[in-house]
C-alpha cells in the first residue's frame, strides 16, 4: 500500500480529511515508517472547498482511483452526501480493479449510491444508520461496531472511529509496530477493534485514573494468567463491578480488551525481534505456539511465521 488514494466530493468534511492526510500523508520516515504517496483526487483536478473555509487542491483527476492502491472516501458535511454520476462512475471503475474502497463516517452513502454496498455489512455513524439502510436496502447496517471490513469494502461509524479504521489498514498492509509508531505520534490508541462498540453509555468520561493503571500494569504483564478477577482485585473492586464498569468506560470487555492487547504484542515480537516463535507465544500470553498459531489463523488469517517473514524489519 504505497498510493492512496482520496475521493474529493463536494461536501468533504475537513476533519475526515484532516485524519486521513495524519496518517497516510506525513513523512515519518525519521521513525521508519514506510512512504506512501496520498492522492487528492476530484473531477478535472479543480479545488474542493470544505465547510470552514478551507480548500483542497487536487493532484489527480478521478480516474486515478483505479490505479491507486487503496482509495478513502471522506464523510461529508452536510451528511449524508450524495454522489454524482462521475464519482459513481470512478468508485466503480476502482472496485473493477481490484482497489480496496474505505469510508469513513457518512462517506458509506457514496459507496452505497455506487452499489458498492450491496450484498455487503457496513456501518456508518449511529444517528444515519436508518437514512443509510433506506439509501442502501440490499446491504446490512449495523449500528453497533467502530468499523467493519466486508471483503474490499470497509467502512466507518462516526467522527474518531475513521482514525481506527486508517491505523487498522495501516496495520493490515504494513503490520502493527508501523501503525503503532502513527498512533504514537498522533498521539491516539494504536489498536481499538472493529467490534468495539461506537458509543458508552451517557455520563461515561475519560477512563478513571485506576482504570488507567490498571490497562498499564495488565499490558505490562500479558506473559501471565490474567484474568477478569487477577484485574478487578488490581483494581479493589469485585469482579461483576469491575468489568461492568469496564464496559460502560470502554465500550468492551476486560477479556475481549486483553485478547487484542496480546496479538498486537505478538505482532511486534515477530515483527521487530528473531525470537522463537515458542518464546513469541510466551512472552504475548498465549502460552504455546500452537494457541499462538490459532490465533494467528482467526485473526489475521496467517500464520506467525508467514507474518514474520511478511513485516519483519530488517536489522
Amino acid at each position: 500500500m504505497r498510493t492512496i488514494a482520496v475521493l474529493l466530493h463536494h461536501a468533504v468534511r475537513i476533519f475526515d480529511y484532516g485524519v486521513i492526510h495524519e496518517v497516510f500523508g506525513v513523512d515519518r520516515s525519521d521513525d521508519h515508517v514506510p512512504a506512501m504517496s496520498l492522492w487528492r483526487c476530484s473531477p478535472g483536478r479543480t479545488p474542493v472547498s470544505l465547510p470552514g473555509g478551507a480548500t483542497l487542491a487536487a493532484t489527480h483527476d478521478l480516474e486515478a482511483l483505479a490505479r491507486a492502491d487503496l482509495v478513502l472516501v471522506p464523510g461529508g458535511e452536510p451528511a449524508p452526501p450524495r454522489a454524482d454520476a462521475a464519482e459513481v462512475r470512478a468508485l466503480r471503475a476502482a472496485a473493477d480493479a481490484g482497489v480496496p474502497i474505505a469510508a469513513l463516517c457518512s462517506g458509506a452513502f457514496l459507496l452505497g449510491d455506487a452499489g458498492l454496498l450491496d450484498g455487503r455489512r457496513a456501518t456508518t455513524h449511529w444517528r444515519l444508520v436508518d437514512a443509510l439502510t433506506r439509501s442502501a436496502p440490499d446491504a446490512r447496517i449495523e449500528s453497533g461496531p467502530l468499523w467493519i471490513s466486508d471483503g474490499p469494502i470497509l467502512t466507518a461509524a462516526g467522527t474518531a472511529a475513521g482514525i481506527d479504521l486508517c491505523l487498522h489498514l495501516v496495520r493490515r498492509a504494513h503490520g502493527a509496530a508501523v501503525a503503532a509508531t502513527i498512533a504514537r505520534r498522533m498521539v491516539t490508541p494504536p489498536h481499538r477493534d472493529g467490534d468495539q462498540a461506537q458509543y458508552v453509555p451517557a455520563g461515561a468520561g475519560p477512563l478513571p485514573d485506576a482504570l488507567t493503571d490498571v490497562l498499564a500494569w495488565a499490558r505490562d504483564h500479558l506473559h501471565e494468567p490474567l484474568t477478569v478477577a487477577v484485574l478487578a482485585r488490581r483494581a479493589q473492586q469485585s469482579p461483576r463491578t469491575f468489568a461492568r464498569r469496564f464496559a460502560e468506560t470502554t465500550g468492551s470487555t476486560p477479556l475481549r480488551w486483553l485478547h487484542h492487547q496480546r496479538v498486537q504484542l505478538a505482532q511486534e515480537l515477530m515483527e521487530r525481534t528473531d525470537l522463537p516463535v515458542e518464546e513469541v507465544a510466551r512472552r504475548a500470553g498465549f502460552g504455546t505456539t500452537a494457541v499462538l498459531r490459532r490465533h494467528f489463523g482467526r485473526d489475521l488469517g496467517t500464520t506467525p511465521t508467514a507474518y514474520r517473514r511478511r513485516f519483519a524489519t530488517p536489522t
